[in-house]
């Protein structure tokens, strides 16, 4: 049964880094468009990144361009988000997805349409 399980959430003070993983399960990910989204308390759930099938091409939200990377390791079959620079807006619930469809990084992160979802993962930044 295709999952996606994330990891490595927690409590980071403001400026602080760092990095959570999505491992997949029964999900080709090199042929899968993949990305990250967050939803904080009472907020819509907003993509953050998002990188099309084949990799090629990524879309970052304004709000995280320049301190949040978004990679992959196809052999691990595990998605990462490397964020720096955190600030306390950050704090919020961190979900991996994926996808089989060929649509743009953009249109994955703006309309949320992906069909298989992590479970969510933490996020505090505080001091």
């Amino acid at each position: 049964q295709a999952q996606l399980v994330e990891s490595g959430g927690g409590l980071v003070r403001p400026g602080g880094s760092l990095n959570v993983s999505c491992s997949a399960f029964s999900i080709a990910l090199p042929n899968y468009a993949v990305g990250w989204f967050r939803q904080a308390p009472a907020k819509e759930r907003e993509g953050i990144v998002c990188e099309n099938s084949g990799g090629y091409s990524r879309y970052y939200a304004d709000s995280v361009k320049g301190r949040f990377t978004i990679s992959r390791d196809d052999l691990k079959k595990t998605i990462y988000l490397q964020m720096n620079s955190l600030k306390p807006e950050d704090t919020a619930v961190y979900y991996c997805a994926a996808d089989s469809g060929l649509f743009s990084a953009d249109y994955y992160c703006k309309s949320r349409n992906l069909n298989y979802w992590g479970q969510g993962t933490q996020v505090t930044v505080s001091s």
